[in-house]
């Protein structure tokens, strides 16, 4: 049960500063999925997710073909899992504002490079598991190891982005 009013904005505050997420999309038509990590180079309030790619991946044509997608991030005792639809879009302008040094050395190159593409994912939906990390965690199995009870895993809520 949240303690939140706004599941939005607490998504939001769970994922801005991640920098690595897991980004799986519809591999085949079979409906194989396939995951790679990725830097997530922003994450908007309401649920936008970037991302920066080849323009030739395996991802992009992926996105291209199915653009459900989902994106996991995790850092010790905080799970974010967002499910939505990506975009490929060709924009120098967005990808120079979501520029870095790691994006420069990855790509080797410049934002304006037409190898370079945007990944734009609109969250539909983020379900997160927001715990009290490790030691409380710890604590609360073995509380509940004591008392029969089942253990307080920390929030859990699914919400609309």
């Amino acid at each position: 049960m949240s303690h939140h009013e706004n599941g939005a904005e607490h998504v939001h505050d769970l994922v801005k500063d991640q920098r690595t997420a897991m980004l799986t999309t519809v591999h085949d038509a079979s409906g194989t999925l396939a995951s790679r990590p990725m830097a997530c180079q922003r994450a908007d309030p309401d649920g936008t997710l970037w991302f920066l790619a080849f323009a030739d991946s395996e991802k992009t044509e992926e996105i291209r073909r199915s653009p459900q997608v989902n994106v996991a991030f995790t850092e010790e005792g905080t799970w974010v899992s967002v499910t939505g639809r990506a975009s490929v879009l060709q924009d120098p302008a967005r990808a120079r504002e979501r520029w870095n040094p790691f994006a420069e050395a990855w790509f080797q190159g410049e934002p304006e490079d037409e190898r370079v593409v945007v990944i734009r994912v609109d969250g539909d939906s983020a379900e997160y598991w927001d715990s009290r990390g490790r030691v409380g965690t710890l604590v609360g199995v073995l509380k509940a190891k004591v008392t029969g009870d089942q253990p307080d895993e920390g929030e859990n809520e699914t919400v609309a982005l």
